[in-house]
């Protein structure tokens, strides 16, 4: 029945996605079909069948292996400060944010080298036919796969002029699906299952593809400014990952010494937005709280009023409604703060839920979909594209929406993979 309910939920996603189409009778059904299937056969491969359960744990052990690496530069700089995080609990900044610059450092090698690109036309090429989209388009999706939302777009800079609006609106659909780049791990630091995360940020690609689809067909009549701003004029060369260069670095030191100062700034924002979002919810809690007792609703708090408003949204992706509650919280918290706090809530938690929760929950947070990254996409394609500054503003809200659908539709397939047979 659960296994059921998690396929309610995803015609139910689905349907959203329709309902709020732009132009129903233009939906590539074809594309949706093939991208859904993709997304079902693999979350089948790696979280059902034996093997490819066993592969995955096997990237997954790769993976904690390398994040290992990290701990010998926390402890040259931190010294026997690292050592009171294992006497008496795990120290935020000194076990995820280093992993966050030391991954940022990685990043910066593997595309100085160009092994970045290389995967990303794979997993890109693979896309574009199956599923029938430009090129940019998919190789974006492969992008977000391997890199954030901030640095993927400099992959396509030089062709998001020539970008009609639907597929402006699918690249942001996938920037705000993807949990990608240095960020990944330090979900998993935070106690959600690695393998699970490793999963998802595949999955990503082609959920946002299908929901950006569904949501703005390639097919919809174009307005007033909705065409590209430059034609690509005949014989003009087709967008090559593989020619992408890092030609900022002078040299491989030089790439990882960027690469480690970018991952510092994305380590020291978590930091600052963690602080400060936790401690903006403790306030909230304290006047919810207060007020509640004036009612008789001793120990209200924020994550309560969002676990009742989505709990019934996590019981459609499969949840038991005895978890429902704080899986809703979970989302709720995600969407409206960030992925971080939610994961930073439910990691200690994660030992005491059933599977299946634990499998939807990670799944449903493994994306950038939420209101603070508007900011970020807005400054980010804004400054590679001015003239279209106020597009991607517009187009903000609607790609948000279909990157959480995008995450959210895992979810329930996670879940309905996860729950057959339990």
């Amino acid at each position: 029945m659960d296994a059921l309910r998690g396929l309610v939920g995803l015609a139910v996603l689905l349907l959203v996605a329709v309902a709020v189409s732009r132009h129903r009778r233009g939906i590539s059904w074809r594309t949706v079909g093939v991208a859904l299937a993709l997304q079902v056969a693999f979350a089948a491969l790696v979280l059902r069948w034996g093997p490819g359960e066993r592969g995955l744990r096997w990237v997954s052990d790769r993976v904690a292996t390398l994040i290992g690496y990290a701990d010998q530069g926390t402890v040259f700089v931190f010294g026997p400060l690292t050592e009171v995080g294992e006497e008496g609990g795990t120290i935020f900044a000194l076990s995820v944010l280093p992993v966050i610059i030391f991954l940022g450092a990685l990043v910066g090698l593997l595309f100085y080298l160009r092994v970045i690109q290389w995967a990303t036309y794979v997993v890109g090429g693979a896309l574009a036919r199956l599923l029938g989209v430009s090129k940019v388009e998919s190789l974006y999706a492969g992008t977000v796969i391997f890199l954030g939302q901030s640095e993927a777009p400099l992959m396509i800079g030089p062709y998001l002029r020539s970008l009609r609006r639907s597929q402006l609106f699918t690249v942001m659909a996938a920037g705000f699906a993807a949990a990608a780049g240095s960020t990944l791990v330090g979900y998993s630091l935070l106690g959600a299952p690695l393998d699970y995360l490793l999963a998802a940020t595949v999955m990503n690609a082609p959920a946002s593809l299908l929901m950006a689809k569904i949501m703005w067909p390639d097919s919809t009549p174009e307005g007033p400014g909705d065409g590209p701003l430059d034609e690509p004029e005949d014989g003009a060369p087709e967008l090559d990952v593989r020619n992408v260069r890092d030609h900022e670095s002078r040299n491989v030191i030089d790439a990882i010494g960027r690469g480690a100062i970018a991952g510092g700034r994305i380590a020291v924002t978590v930091g600052a937005l963690l602080i400060a979002f936790i401690a903006l919810i403790a306030l909230a809690n304290g006047i919810l709280g207060a007020v509640g007792g004036w009612f008789g609703a001793d120990g209200l708090t924020f994550e309560k009023i969002l676990g009742w408003a989505l709990a019934p949204l996590a019981w459609l992706l499969g949840v038991p409604w005895s978890e429902a509650v704080d899986a809703g919280s979970w989302i709720g918290q995600k969407t409206v703060l960030n992925e971080f706090v939610a994961y930073a809530d439910f990691g200690p938690q994660v030992d005491s839920l059933t599977p299946v929760t634990v499998a939807v929950v990670t799944f449903a947070l493994a994306g950038f979909a939420n209101f603070s990254s508007i900011a970020i996409q807005i400054g980010t394609l804004g400054s590679l594209v001015p003239e279209r500054r106020a597009v991607v503003a517009e187009l903000g809200l609607r790609a948000l929406l279909a990157g959480s659908l995008a995450n959210l539709a895992n979810a329930a397939i996670a879940g309905l993979v996860i729950g057959i047979g339990t």
